[in-house]
């Protein structure tokens, strides 16, 4: 019975080696695959880290671009405020003007009609115009108005 009992325990051992070895082999075979997902992985690794050095620099490329385009843009709008405040001052110096014409016309309206002309000067006014005296008055201030409804309605007046 001790041989029996020897060759039970040996056959135990032998089978326990045999598990032992087989289980050794998957070990062996998923360290052999972790290797080489690990290789495949720092692979992985390089790349991202090369794509966030270009993310990086096109990053940097963009903020410069975008400064020069604030500074760019900046430039222009100041050019646009200047110029904008030099046509509202402009609008304001032809509107004053066109007042000053319509007071010399309405100013000078009595005048004309008033004003005694010698034979001499009606015999040059005569031909030239078909119109009664003063008319010319009256025409300066119906155009003079009728321009600065215009510039009114089209917005232009200050």
């Amino acid at each position: 019975m001790s041989h029996i009992f020897a060759l039970v325990i040996e056959s135990l051992v032998a089978i326990l080696l045999l598990v032992t070895i087989g289980y050794c082999t998957l070990l062996n075979r998923r360290l052999t695959l972790l290797k080489a997902d690990e290789q495949s992985l720092r692979g992985t690794i390089a790349e991202l880290v090369t794509a966030t050095e270009i993310a990086e620099r096109a990053i940097q490329g963009l903020k410069l671009t975008v400064r020069e385009c604030d500074q760019n843009l900046s430039g222009q709008l100041q050019t646009g405020t200047e110029l904008s405040e030099n046509l509202a001052k402009q609008l304001a110096t032809g509107n004053d003007i066109v007042s000053r014409l319509t007071k010399v016309a309405l100013a000078a309206k009595p005048i004309m009609s008033d004003a005694p002309r010698s034979s001499s000067e009606a015999a040059v006014a005569a031909p030239k115009t078909s119109t009664p005296k003063g008319s010319h008055a009256k025409e300066l201030l119906a155009a003079a108005q009728a321009f600065s409804e215009r510039r009114k309605a089209a917005g232009l007046a200050a």
